[in-house]
């Protein structure tokens, strides 16, 4: 009797220990789902260790765009810098990825599939006359670790010259074994979005909204499709920095979203545990400094210090830290992905603490200061030039080009430029704000990875964009125009010589390539 009397006592204090911390593992959503706010101490963060990173992410060479830091569930600071803002969706690129195989995840949980199902019997319409034996072998889980086995990755070959996206990449040849070689293939992920499309009848992102986004608080995401209105899966999914944190924050709580379960923890843990090595040659030092070599699970990479990620080209990350309950949301753009998560681990994690912090009013006071100052400031002119009424109104024909431009229209009214693109069939219109930031939106696609994907863009509204120019001397006009939903920019900077004009453009994803050249003379009225 005494031993059972002991036991309650020790669950009974267990339980007043558990309900005075605010049952914050797990439990961390408002009454109506959403995320709640809190100072950084209070989920014991040091405020001085998320200032020094962000001190050192504006000295470094990563242009970020956004940032939210959750503990215990709670948000302890986040930040956008202009013109990117809290409401603007972001391309996501590859961590679209993650996404795609939660869906698997509720397919498996609802015995619509299993992982062991071979592909080609969801496809029977769409195989090669002759279905190789690797071909034969591939498995649904081959898809989900990056193992189908192809080689090289066929990507590019299969979206930009094929309309059937299914056909082409099941005649792609399979030259290993499925399940024994990674090899990062986003077609693999696309076949996960068919798959999903084939045995319910639904696009991926319909599928995920009931189950997914709809009790996550996700709304205004869009997803990009193949020609035949596929979603493309591996990438294209387009979300706020909020909704990337909510979804990191599900994965966190091994699938439970304010007290309800979406996922199975089994999934959960299955899909973020490791499945393959990416380099087995690689040297012990090489695997301690490279979080690309930590090991890759169901469309999740394995991250250094026991956490995992989801992630997209040029910096987008959904960074989960189980052993701090923390999540990590950026996006950005960046050409060395190692050197942004190099800052985190640097910076941020040292400063999620295991002891209870005092209260620090001051630096508090400072985070809040620089979070709501964060900004990229556009260029400010050298010159006031006197050309303006001389090429007010005019436009210019351009010599053919790889852009496709056919001429370039130019208006200043005040403070604005305003500026027509015309690739022949369409006219894309812009303001441009002296030495400050004029947001509008256009159809006009913007620089992209995935660009000369057959259908690219396609479902897509209107583009949220930030345009800006600048006087680099009396000839010389600067363009620049970021696309605010996605990490990119384009710079167009012109040259004016009476009745001439010659231009170059350059991507900024694109640094090291030459710039696009543009001629071209008046049109006369």
């Amino acid at each position: 009797m005494m031993r059972i009397r002991i036991n309650h006592l020790a669950f009974a204090c267990c339980l007043l220990l558990y309900l005075s911390a605010g049952c914050k593992k797990g439990q961390v959503q408002g009454t109506t789902g959403e995320l709640l706010r809190s100072v950084p101490e209070k989920e014991n963060v040091s405020p001085e260790g998320i200032i020094e990173f962000l001190r050192a992410a504006e000295a470094s060479p990563h242009e970020f765009h956004s940032i939210m830091i959750l503990r215990h569930g709670n948000v302890v600071a986040e930040g956008w810098w202009h013109p990117y803002r809290p409401e603007l969706k972001h391309t996501l690129y590859s961590a679209s990825k993650s996404f795609t195989s939660t869906a698997i995840g509720f397919a498996v949980a609802e015995k619509r599939l299993k992982v062991t199902d071979k592909v080609i019997t969801f496809f029977p319409e769409s195989l090669p006359e002759n279905v190789s034996p690797n071909l034969a072998d591939m498995e649904i889980r081959d898809l989900l670790c990056m193992a189908a086995g192809q080689e090289p990755e066929p990507t590019n070959a299969v979206t930009s010259a094929h309309t059937d996206w299914i056909r082409a990449f099941l005649a792609r040849p399979v030259v290993n074994d499925p399940g024994t070689k990674f090899l990062y293939n986003s077609m693999a992920t696309y076949m996960l979005s068919a798959i999903i499309q084939k045995i319910t009848g639904e696009t991926l992102i319909d599928y995920l909204t009931p189950r997914l986004f709809e009790p996550l608080g996700i709304r205004d995401m869009d997803w990009e499709t193949d020609p035949a209105g596929i979603n493309t899966g591996g990438w294209g999914l387009r979300v706020k920095t909020e909704d990337m944190a909510r979804f990191g924050q599900l994965y966190l709580q091994e699938g439970m979203w304010n007290g309800k379960r979406i996922l199975p923890k089994s999934w959960i843990r299955e899909a973020t545990t490791f499945k393959i090595d990416q380099a087995p040659e690689a040297d012990k030092s090489e695997k301690e400094s490279d979080d690309w070599l930590q090991g890759y699970c169901y469309q999740f990479w394995r991250c250094r210090n026991n956490a995992f990620r989801g992630d997209g080209a040029f910096g987008q990350y959904i960074i989960v830290l189980p052993e701090k309950d923390a999540v990590i949301a950026i996006t950005s753009e960046t050409q060395d992905m190692q050197g942004v998560l190099d800052l985190v681990w640097d910076y941020l994690l040292p400063a999620m603490k295991d002891e209870k912090l005092p209260e620090n009013p001051s630096s508090n006071e400072t985070l809040k200061n620089i979070l709501s100052e964060l900004s990229l400031t556009a260029p400010v002119s050298t010159v006031n030039s006197e050309l303006i009424p001389k090429i007010s109104g005019n436009t210019y024909a351009l010599e053919p080009n790889s852009m496709n431009i056919e001429s370039l229209s130019i208006a200043f009214n005040d403070d604005l430029c305003n500026v027509t693109i015309n690739n022949g069939k369409d006219n894309y219109k812009f303001g441009f704000g002296k030495d400050s930031w004029n947001i509008g939106e256009t159809h006009r696609p913007g620089p992209n990875l995935l660009s000369s994907a057959q259908g690219h863009f396609k479902g897509y509204p209107p583009v949220k964009v930030a345009c800006s120019y600048n006087w680099l001397d009396e000839n010389t006009l600067t363009l620049i125009i970021r696309y605010i939903e996605s990490p990119h920019t384009e710079y167009l900077t012109c040259v004016f010589d009476k009745d001439s004009i010659s231009a170059s453009v350059k991507i900024s994803f694109r640094p090291k390539d030459e710039p696009v050249k543009l001629k071209g003379k008046i049109v006369l009225p």
